[in-house]
């Protein structure tokens, strides 16, 4: 798909991705001017659209919108209604995922095949859960046999306006995970994409409005994080924010957020390990599925995925023959444009690429070994792109700044272990704690092991594999609280109980 206008944007060359403010594409909220930001395609490095440049005047106007959308129709619809509009949307995505896969592809610069495989069809799966958990909740009721004979139950209510803010590396496999189960439970949302890839927001936005949502229920806001998201944080209007990002802007929203006591949620960072044991590399074939494991968690989405495994932990005695192939399976990874069948496309921005390159430089003067990790060659892919091969380093202690540090790239450490006890050492001594991923076949080991691991996931012979019924977060540093299933239901909703005496 070239730069064309994307499923909502409004002509022009490039086209324009306005803000969707009271259920309509606005260009500014207070008759100014515009101001604009290039949306710049990461393999090209052109310019794919303009985007619409919001500041606090747009914030307010968007939670203004979002606040009254609380006591209009929308504050009559039942769970019913709600869940029939999130199924009316996902049904909307689904009929365009060939087109949406290619807005993300261009604008975050992934393979559009790993667009079409994994983003959109969770885009789809998260409106299709959340819809079924509106049609399915259920509160308690608790009744008192006493003398008084009371009854106790339970009510959900919405919080208010919901404050969304989301990260470039899944842009709408992320915003719907915010977006369903906020408006599964009766809230109005007001959301912040990344500058990097709104392309698919602007999507969402346009999907929501044909399927029949209400004016103002949900609204969305380009710009900077100074400009936009911090002013939406602070605002009074907001009663919730839910934020995933980095760990430093975290803590921003954090203390932002906590002056009016907002209800928060925040996905950090992670520096996840993967920890393999001798006994699940006993065989050839057993070599080759945990090797491909590791390498899938290693760099999938160029390594641009927060639960990405980007630490190899290796028992010494299977060290050799595990390191030798993930280095093999490693170089043979393609590297090139998102259309093309690639297995790797571009880092999200120039500037991505040169952090993840000083890391590299600072692993050699170190003395480490760095295999891998260059640009590739025009041939390959477009030399104007962020393209980089990815990249393995080794001879590192565990307590290396590589190994300890959100590189948030195509770059994995490798280190060797002799016992489970060092196992668990290296895994848990960095400061981040959102996932992990354990491989062997002794079943006690793979209990102990992942109750031991300090951190809010842990796969076992598997990775990313994801069941939205089960809750989501980290420890340390990689967040506060939980969302998926029961736990969404939980924090984008206000829970009251009645207690009613019948005599």
């Amino acid at each position: 798909m070239s730069a064309g206008p994307s499923w909502g944007g409004l002509p022009g060359d490039p086209p324009i991705l306005p803000h969707w403010i009271g259920n309509r594409p606005v260009l500014t909220a207070d008759g100014r001017d515009p101001a604009w930001i290039d949306d710049l395609a990461p393999a090209t490095g052109r310019v794919r659209a303009r985007i619409a440049r919001g500041g606090p005047a747009e914030v307010d106007a968007a939670v203004g919108a979002a606040r009254a959308a609380l006591t209009g129709p929308w504050a009559g619809w039942t769970a019913a209604a709600r869940a029939e509009l999130l199924d009316r949307a996902a049904a909307l995505l689904e009929a365009r995922l060939d087109e949406l896969a290619a807005l993300e592809g261009e604008d975050s610069g992934k393979p559009v095949a790993l667009a079409a495989r994994m983003d959109i069809p969770r885009a789809v799966a998260n409106l299709r859960f959340f819809a079924g958990a509106a049609r399915h909740d259920h509160t308690p009721c608790h009744a008192d046999g006493g003398p008084g004979r009371r009854l106790n139950y339970t009510l959900r209510r919405p919080v208010g306006v919901c404050a969304l803010i989301t990260p470039w590396n899944l842009p709408l496999y992320l915003l719907t995970w915010k977006v369903a189960p906020a408006l599964a439970m009766g809230n109005t949302v007001v959301c912040k994409p990344s500058e990097l890839t709104p392309a698919t927001a602007t999507a969402l936005a346009a999907a929501l409005a044909e399927a029949g949502l209400p004016d103002g229920v949900f609204n969305l806001v380009h710009g900077y994080g100074p400009e936009v998201g911090a002013p939406l944080v602070a605002h009074p209007g907001v009663s919730l924010v839910s934020f995933t990002g980095g760990t430093a802007t975290g803590r921003s929203v954090a203390a932002a957020a906590a002056p009016s006591f907002k209800k928060l949620s925040l996905e950090l960072g992670g520096k996840n390990a993967t920890v393999i044991f001798a006994d699940a590399v006993d065989s050839e074939a057993a070599l080759d599925a945990v090797v491909s494991g590791a390498v899938r968690a290693a760099f999938t989405n160029q390594g641009q995925i927060c639960l990405c495994g980007s630490r190899l932990l290796v028992e010494g005695r299977a060290y050799d023959r595990v390191v030798g192939r993930f280095l093999q399976r490693m170089a043979a990874l393609r590297v090139g444009p998102p259309e093309a069948a690639v297995d790797m496309g571009s880092l999200i921005s120039h500037a991505h690429r040169e952090k993840v390159e000083g890391y590299l430089r600072l692993a050699r003067e170190e003395g480490g070994v760095v295999v891998g990790g260059e640009r590739p060659s025009p041939a390959e892919a477009p030399e104007g792109g962020a393209f980089l091969r990815p990249a393995a380093v080794l001879g590192l202690s565990p307590r290396c700044r590589v190994a300890t540090e959100e590189i948030f790239g195509p770059v994995v450490s490798v280190h060797r272990f002799e016992d489970e006890a060092e196992a668990l050492e290296q895994a848990n001594l960095v400061r981040y704690g959102l996932a992990a991923s354990v491989w062997t076949t002794q079943l006690d080991r793979a209990h102990r092991v992942a109750a031991a691991l300090e951190a809010g996931i842990v796969w076992v012979n598997c990775w990313l594999e994801r069941d939205l019924r089960t809750p989501f977060g980290g420890v340390k540093e990689s967040g506060v609280g939980r969302e998926g299933g029961d736990w969404s239901l939980d924090f984008y909703s206000e829970v009251r109980n009645v207690c009613l005496a019948l005599s």
